[in-house]
């Protein structure tokens, strides 16, 4: 069962969301909440696996409740939850650690498919947010040892990840199980300084 918490401050949406995500089989949602205050106990102390977060929310913002969460709760996945796809806050929001953004317009059974493809360590954006981010990264001043931070396999993980490939075939073609992959992923996190799997890996390829 995925444990999602939604923090938005318009109840109507809130709660069709949240209805619907409790009516898929594998998903409960039982966190709510209308800002983000509220939500930095609720979450940290419940821990779901996954959080959709309003960008645009009344007092703290859904980016900085994400960074405040993040400090003390750094596994948690986030799917900011944004009216305009091209909307600068998306770029700061997936550049300070989001997993992947929701758009409100879309249809409750896209939501949940982009749930689902970030819950199996996809990335959903779109292209033109993807050529900022990628962008942004490249433009940054890197240090030299980037890759001597890395061991021999973690080189060899972030390498395969960077072409696309999910944990499970990662272990395989590794002859590893998921939760070595999963370890190994979180000290390449902690080496790069980085807080999810597209700053690691543009990070890693945009070494000088």
């Amino acid at each position: 069962m995925v444990n999602i918490a939604i923090v938005e401050d318009n109840t109507d949406v809130r709660e069709t969301v949240q209805l619907y995500l409790n009516g898929v089989a594998d998903f409960k949602c039982n966190l709510s909440f209308g800002s983000a205050e509220n939500a930095l106990a609720g979450i940290i102390i419940n821990r779901p696996q996954l959080v959709i977060m309003d960008i645009g929310l009344p007092g703290m913002s859904g980016i900085e409740g994400m960074v405040k969460i993040k400090e003390q709760y750094p596994e948690a996945l986030f799917l900011m939850f944004t009216v305009f796809e091209d909307d600068e806050y998306v770029f700061e929001a997936l550049k300070s650690g989001a997993d992947g953004y929701l758009l409100k317009k879309e249809p409750l059974t896209k939501i949940e498919r982009t749930i689902r493809d970030v819950l199996n360590n996809g990335a959903p954006m779109s292209k033109s947010i993807a050529r900022k981010v990628l962008h942004s990264f490249r433009e940054e001043k890197l240090d030299n040892g980037v890759k001597e931070r890395l061991s021999t396999r973690q080189i060899e993980i972030i390498e395969l990840l960077s072409k696309g490939y999910p944990y499970k075939v990662i272990a395989g073609q590794l002859s590893v199980t998921v939760g070595t992959i999963k370890q190994h992923v979180h000290q390449i996190y902690k080496k790069l300084e980085v807080n999810n799997k597209t700053e690691a890996i543009n990070k890693y390829l945009s070494r000088e």
